[in-house]
């Protein structure tokens, strides 16, 4: 897809809103202040917003962290740029992309190939959205808490460099960003490994009570509401479960799934080679990156997680795996 001019894009805006999608990941919460930092600096006269869902207090150290929005109770803007996602993971912010008099959406997502905008940048494959803002920014504009915060988001989504998303180009970036000086180690442990007490006995519960099918090609776990209840836990409290169970030796895909109301899942996939989990996650109304996927699903715990094998069971038939 071919580049867009953002600056020019949103010239003459009084108003502009940027968004991501519901439970904002690293990419997501990165991307979007990045942009937020970046469009601050160069266009002076507007008024930049950003709305999200509540994130992880763990992106803290980004600059203006504490500016985001998260009651979404602001005008629709002139401007709207929807990051990290299309329309329908919006969530609260897509009254405001629907009033807007433009939308702009930016996307690595191979589930959003043509983008949802008025103007789209949707390119998939590529490491991570962070990775394509900042291919969008006039390098005069950015400096070390812009490049701090899209290096955030490129080593969310590509696992610190780990997974297959990441390109020679990708690695080239985070070269440039390391550059401008930010302690780039101290981001990793902070933002990436380090994890608070209740998510580590979280983490334990899931890895204790999870189950190896598929002759030991995939693994389940889930936690339900009256565990996060217990500990007095969030959403965002599970973040990486999901990973700590996909590299489980022999594991090709790893299945999270916890109870979000009666007899409803909020599901996590990840895979290693065979499986394309973006089309698991697309069959049942979801969506997300051929190794890491996601959707919600209906029913009980076996009724999801027979619903789900089914798929993967196809692909892996379809590599003599099964």
């Amino acid at each position: 897809m071919e580049k867009i001019n953002l600056l020019e894009e949103c010239k003459g805006a009084k108003s502009i809103v940027i968004s991501g999608h519901i439970r904002p990941d690293g990419d997501c919460v990165s991307s979007c202040m990045a942009l937020y930092l970046y469009l601050k600096k160069a266009l002076l006269d507007a008024q930049v917003t950003v709305c999200l869902e509540e994130p992880s207090e763990v992106f803290g150290c980004i600059q203006d962290f504490d500016c985001i929005d998260s009651s979404f109770q602001v005008s629709a803007p002139d401007v709207f740029i929807a990051l990290d996602c299309e329309r329908s993971r919006l969530g609260a912010a897509g009254t405001l992309f629907d009033g807007a008099k433009k939308r702009i959406n930016i996307d690595h997502h191979v589930s959003n190939v043509s983008g949802c905008g008025d103007v789209n940048y949707v390119v998939p494959g590529i490491s991570s959205t962070a990775e394509l803002v900042y291919d969008l920014m006039e390098k005069e504009y950015v400096d070390v808490e812009i490049a701090k915060a899209v290096y955030i988001g490129i080593i969310h989504d590509t696992g610190i460099f780990k997974y297959s998303n990441t390109s020679p180009k990708t690695l080239r970036i985070a070269a440039e960003l390391i550059e401008y000086g930010f302690d780039f180690p101290a981001i990793i442990d902070e933002t990436f490994y380090e994890k608070t007490y209740v998510q580590n006995q979280l983490l334990g519960r899931a890895l204790l009570e999870s189950i190896v099918f598929m002759h030991g090609k995939c693994i389940v776990s889930a936690i339900n509401q009256k565990t996060l209840a217990f500990y007095n836990a969030k959403p965002k409290d599970l973040e990486g479960i999901v990973n700590q169970l996909r590299i489980i030796k022999g594991v090709e895909c790893a299945i999270f799934l916890y109870e979000t109301g009666s007899q409803e899942y909020k599901v996590s996939l990840r895979s290693c080679k065979l499986v394309d989990v973006s089309k698991v996650a697309s069959f049942f109304g979801g969506g997300g990156h051929v190794r890491a996927a996601g959707c919600s699903m209906n029913g009980n715990f076996y009724d999801v997680i027979n619903n789900i094998s089914a798929q993967i069971a196809r692909q892996l038939e379809a590599h003599g795996e099964a």
